[in-house]
């Protein structure tokens, strides 16, 4: 996308975020590759370059990753940030040196007599976040200091005239005060228009579905999560009553899953929507089955015979879909290696699409996080309750279901996932959570109620915060409001006696149990 900013990834914990603070401060930014050619940045048209951390020494020339030099010719403002910043100083004849002594976490910097652009409203000392082992010990020719630290004579130096600065320190994590504003005056330097909106988005895809879709038809797959939801009202606006909409209720959906989906899309919207009542043969499928993957597989392998038939007989009625709507996010796009779009995770679309499935996929979400997702949800009129919806796996309850899926166990285990979302929002802490829900272990304890022993079900519960949840961290609830959920579990639901709190980050752990 020409005028965008290009976030070059070294490797870096924090390239995602590094992306995600550009855009906050709407601009357009995508994460490329360190193999990325002078000739691909060319065609490509961006505004400027940031160079990412990454867990590698400059010294390590046979591993290290390495900018086209090509690239530096190009005249591009560029800002380096710790592996980036000792990269940008070596190949342009600076020195890079293994100190022996790195500096992790929270580290003082001082701020040199001359501040430079970037760090002309940082305080004379102030904190930043440091992760590095080697430090610059000389800046280029035509470069001046502009910070220092105990442990990095060069903590931050810039060349104002060609637009190249460097930091050794990490200003996009919440750690470094000041960071925000500092990535703020390298754009504005750089000349980056803030036009990245979401009335910019809705706009740009908008017009993008109605060029690709043309006079055809769309089937968009409701799963009653948001980026179905937000991918749904985009191509509606769109193609307007050429859109249809399927909602295969598997039975393993959150309680009045339905009945929202339905109100929103049929009611409020006037979607065409077809919705599948297909619990009983999803849970006929899966009886007797334990292994996740293949539970996985045979949801995935189901959802896709039951949206098939819906498909033929369509077609039968001379309506048959040429275009297939598919939610795909950034982070997915990511993850998959930056791939053709057609490349879906089994975590993520319900097992993936086979190659025969005869469409074209339609995919307005692809270059969005999660946050700009509900943001653009909000902006297309969407209502709070579906924008603001925790993320929800493919394959529905069936993943917090340890073991086998039976009516009995999705019964306790969507009634527990209702009673911790209900606290969860009458805390107020919906939003603050990424996701938080129930998972039923495949064991049973001994408990006591009235005086009697049971030999029931325990009851997991998960809370995360994360941003796109590649990591996560478990969420510190409240005493009370964990003592509230567990008590209502108990006493609520069937065949539950007994209740724990999983406090495992991602990683080691994931953020689903199955």
């Amino acid at each position: 996308m020409s005028g965008a900013v290009l976030v070059v990834d070294f490797g870096a914990q924090y390239a995602q975020l590094i992306a995600r603070r550009v855009r906050e401060a709407h601009v357009y930014s995508e994460i490329v590759p360190a193999s990325i050619t002078a000739a691909d940045v060319r065609a490509r048209g961006p505004v400027a370059l940031i160079l990412s951390g990454g867990p590698s020494s400059v010294y390590e020339t046979a591993r290290a990753p390495r900018l086209d030099p090509a690239i530096y010719e190009l005249g591009l403002p560029m800002l380096g940030i710790c592996y980036g910043a000792q990269l940008l100083a070596l190949q342009l004849g600076g020195t890079v040196e293994r100190t022996g002594a790195g500096e992790y976490g929270r580290t003082t910097l001082r701020r040199a007599e001359d501040p430079g652009v970037l760090l002309a409203d940082h305080d004379a000392e102030s904190t930043c976040w440091m992760s590095h082992g080697d430090a610059i010990a000389a800046a280029p020719p035509g470069f001046c200091v502009t910070a220092s630290t105990p442990g990095a004579p060069v903590a931050a130096m810039e060349d104002d005239v060609r637009c190249l600065y460097g930091v050794q320190f990490h200003p996009e994590v919440a750690h470094t005060p000041g960071g925000t504003a500092l990535l703020a005056r390298f754009l504005a330097r750089a000349g980056a228009a803030p036009t990245w909106t979401e009335a910019s988005i809705v706009a740009e895809q908008v017009a993008a579905v109605r060029a690709a879709v043309g006079e055809q038809r769309a089937l968009c797959a409701l799963s009653g999560g948001v980026d179905s939801a937000v991918a749904a009202a985009l191509v509606l606006r769109a193609i307007g009553e050429r859109l249809t909409c399927v909602f295969v209720d598997t039975g393993l959906m959150r309680a009045g899953e339905g009945e929202q989906i339905e109100a929103t899309f049929r009611d409020a919207f006037g979607v065409d929507l077809i919705h599948v009542r297909a619990g009983e043969r999803f849970l006929r499928a899966l009886s007797g089955v334990t292994d996740p993957e293949a539970k996985r597989k045979i949801i995935g392998e189901l959802f896709i015979r039951e949206f098939e038939a819906v498909a033929r007989a369509l077609e039968a009625a001379g309506t048959r879909p040429r275009f297939l709507v598919q939610g795909t996010l950034y982070p997915d796009v990511i993850e998959s290696g930056g791939g053709h779009a057609a490349t879906i995770k089994s975590h993520h679309n319900v097992g993936g699409l086979p190659a025969d499935l005869d469409f074209t996929l339609v995919e307005p979400l692809r270059r969005l996080f999660k946050d700009e997702v509900r943001a653009v949800g909000t902006e297309l009129g969407l209502p709070d309750a579906l924008v603001w919806r925790q993320p929800f796996p493919g394959p529905g309850l069936a993943v917090r279901i340890v073991g086998e899926v039976t009516p009995e166990r999705v019964a306790i285990v969507r009634a527990a996932d209702a009673i911790i979302a209900q606290e969860i929002a009458a805390a107020g802490l919906t939003r603050e959570l990424w996701q938080s829900f129930a998972v039923l272990p495949a064991l049973r304890t001994v408990g006591v109620m009235g005086d009697g022993r049971t030999y029931g079900h325990p009851i997991v519960i998960r809370a995360v915060t994360s941003e796109d949840a590649m990591t996560a961290d478990w969420a510190r609830l409240p005493y009370d409001l964990v003592e509230a959920m567990a008590s209502r579990l108990v006493r609520e639901v069937p065949g539950v006696n007994r209740v724990v709190l999983d406090v495992t980050s991602k990683p080691p752990g994931t953020i689903e149990w199955e």
